[in-house]
């Protein structure tokens, strides 16, 4: 973990969004400190054709990030972790943010100890 879940509206242009590259920012700055595990880090984007904004003007637009983690990482480590995920969308996001509206929110959220569930073997591919 984390696994990086992104939301936005379908009037952004997908190649103005730059994914692949946000999503590399994204898994560079999870590892980089040793708080998260390469193989357990996942990224998906999600483009929504049915949303609406404020009053409804077609030209503005939306980006949600949200970051799934396990539990058991301080508050500490985990705001510090949300502070350097939202700066790196945001200054990736910053040129579509200077030629329009746009709505950019992030979400850190923690898994539950009990109830949550996976099933994972990448982690071998990465062990030294």
């Amino acid at each position: 973990m984390p696994h990086f879940i992104l939301e936005y509206s379908d009037n952004l242009p997908d190649q103005s969004l730059q994914l692949g590259d946000l999503f590399k920012k994204l898994h560079d700055a999870a590892t980089a400190g040793g708080v998260f595990p390469l193989g357990g880090i996942r990224s998906r984007a999600i483009r929504c054709e049915q949303y609406r904004i404020a009053d409804g003007d077609p030209t503005m637009g939306f980006v949600h990030l949200t970051a799934k983690v396990g539990h058991g990482r301080s508050l500490g480590v985990r705001q510090q972790a949300a502070d350097q995920f939202f700066e790196i969308l945001t200054d990736h996001l910053q040129p579509i943010f200077d030629a329009g509206y746009l709505g950019i929110s992030f979400e850190m959220v923690e898994l539950h100890p009990v109830l949550n569930y996976k099933k994972n073997n990448i982690h071998e591919k990465f062990k030294a």
